[in-house]
């Protein structure tokens, strides 16, 4: 681990950590301001980032949490896969090549400077796609292999020495129902990463190369220190938790996740060991590994001040063992939609359930614990096209050590936005009946767990709807004496008012008018209540 270098000041280390975590957040306005569906355009379900030219991320934007730790992977796959050339730029989501779940496509820019054969760096954006394809509208539904799920894409090159491979895109169009919105966000994916590469040639012109790659360095062994430093702080010991998904959608069965933090503030180094996990299942609540990295790099960066920099130094003093085969690292053939959506919020929740007894003064109490998946798909009868409608829906913040939780807030693995009512109603056929605060639903204790949302959405065509949930079984944990927080739960309300409860995961068709009805978990509580 090296010290600062003499030749960098700290004034000019910290220059350029905030010029080029700029340049990550410039490419998601980019992205975001360029997209086509209300998915990524309004919920700003998408993340980009920056790597140096060994694949070693060196800056993030702000954005999606599971999207960020994993992205690496898929930069190394394409970049393991092919010998990319200038103008080239790759694509790909398949998950047991670097991506996460099908939905998630993930393109990767190389950046060439001067008459160099080889890339400097690599810009790269991944979205969430609102379909593609797959059994059920919205590439989210139940399955029992990957298979079922959507088009899998290795990595393949979408542009070539700056040319649109369109045999490639016209295949990728023809398998999704909205192929219209799925080519516009691409092109939205594409212009962010060239966002990314002007971007850092124009720091490269102001620096020179050489001084940009001292930096970079720099700034990753200052990650590492900073890492190591907070890791000493830590008490020695091994400290363990479990939790459980509800199901795959499969059978009834609890799935469990278990893990065993060490930690050794001698050289300020820990291991995670998920030993113990279930073995993958039928469903598809599986996760592949970089789900499971993308937890821990998450709940480790909590650890950190929010201007500590997001790079790959902050996992050098890490060592994380998910043995191939278990829920936290599937392998082929087995289906993942909800790895990256469900086990991923669990698989957080148990990272921090047991990082609590460690650290019990810093650690809130768990928060939903679920995205609340849901998808809709059919005909708009406006228009008399295919749609497809995503969306996670919010839930509440479990309760911290000096303060409530939040209300209807994404939390962790998630930090995206809703969609908001107008947009909705533009975008789709449905009408929004309510949509407020889930009241009672917070966990009780000397800090309220924060509440969930109730919404309720009328169907003005005939559709396909898919849940994708959890934490209707075990609810969201208090912590020092809290009380849990309440289960979620989803309701079909027909025009005759006639309901029916729904599972957690399921997939059916509705009728013209029915309602669907939705609350989230609410946050736990922490601390005992006060009489």
């Amino acid at each position: 681990m090296k010290s600062m270098n003499e030749t960098q000041s700290p004034i000019e280390l910290a220059i350029f950590q905030n010029t080029i975590h700029s340049i990550a957040e410039e490419m998601g306005a980019a992205l975001r301001h360029t997209s086509i569906s209300p998915n990524i355009k309004e919920r700003r379900d998408y993340s980009c980032a920056l790597f140096d030219c060994q694949e070693r991320v060196i800056a993030m934007g702000d954005h999606m949490p599971v999207h960020l730790g994993a992205m690496p992977m898929s930069v190394k796959a394409v970049v393991d896969s092919m010998s990319l050339e200038e103008g080239d730029i790759a694509i790909l989501n398949d998950p047991y090549a670097g991506g996460t779940h099908l939905p998630d496509i993930t393109l990767v820019l190389p950046v060439f400077i001067g008459d160099s054969s080889k890339p400097a760096f690599y810009a790269a954006s991944r979205a969430h796609h609102a379909d593609v394809g797959g059994m059920h509208a919205g590439s989210m539904g139940p399955a029992e292999e990957i298979y079922q799920e959507g088009i899998r894409i290795p990595p393949i090159r979408l542009i070539r020495k700056g040319v649109m491979s369109h045999d490639i895109l016209c295949l990728l169009l023809a398998n999704v129902r909205t192929p219209g919105e799925r080519e516009g966000d691409l092109g939205a994916q594409i212009g962010a990463c060239r966002v990314g590469e002007r971007r850092i040639k124009e720091v490269v012109a102001k620096y020179g190369l050489a001084k940009v790659n001292d930096l970079v360095e720099e700034l990753l062994a200052y990650s590492e220190r900073l890492m190591r430093a907070e890791l000493r702080n830590m008490p020695a010991g091994v400290f363990t938790a479990e939790d459980f998904l509800d199901d795959d959608g499969v059978t009834e069965d609890p799935i469990r996740i278990a893990v065993a933090i060490t930690f050794n503030p001698a050289d300020g180094s820990a291991e995670i060991d998920f030993s113990g996990s279930s073995p993958q299942v039928r469903g598809s609540v599986n996760a592949v590994y970089p789900i499971t990295y993308s937890a821990c790099f998450y709940m480790l960066r909590c650890l950190l001040s929010d201007d500590a920099p997001a790079t790959t130094g902050l996992m050098n003093s890490v060592k994380i063992s998910a043995p191939l085969g278990t829920i936290v690292n599937a392998q082929l053939p087995a289906p993942v939609a909800g790895g990256n959506v469900e086990a991923s919020q669990r698989i957080t929740d148990t990272l921090l359930r047991a990082l609590a007894k460690a650290a019990p003064h810093r650690v809130p109490a768990a928060s939903c614990g679920t995205m609340s998946n849901l998808t809709v798909g059919g005909v708009d009868h406006r228009t008399n096209t295919p749609f497809t409608y995503y969306e996670t829906t919010a839930g509440g913040m479990g309760a911290r050590p000096n303060m409530d939780g939040i209300d209807g807030i994404h939390c962790h693995m998630t930090n995206s936005l809703n969609t908001p009512i107008e947009a909705l109603e533009y975008a789709y056929p449905f009408r929004v009946r309510s949509y407020g605060y889930r009241r009672g639903s917070g966990g009780a204790g000397q800090f309220h767990g924060g509440n969930g949302l109730v919404r309720e959405i009328e169907l003005l065509a005939p559709s396909q709807v898919t849940f994708l949930c959890d934490r209707r079984k075990f609810s969201p944990y208090g912590l020092a004496g809290g009380e849990d927080g309440a289960k979620g739960k989803a309701q079909l309300i027909h025009p005759n008012g006639a309901t029916a409860d729904l599972p957690g995961k399921c997939t059916l068709h509705v009728g013209k008018n029915d309602v669907i009805r939705v609350e989230t978990p609410g946050g736990g509580g922490w601390g005992v209540a006060r009489s």
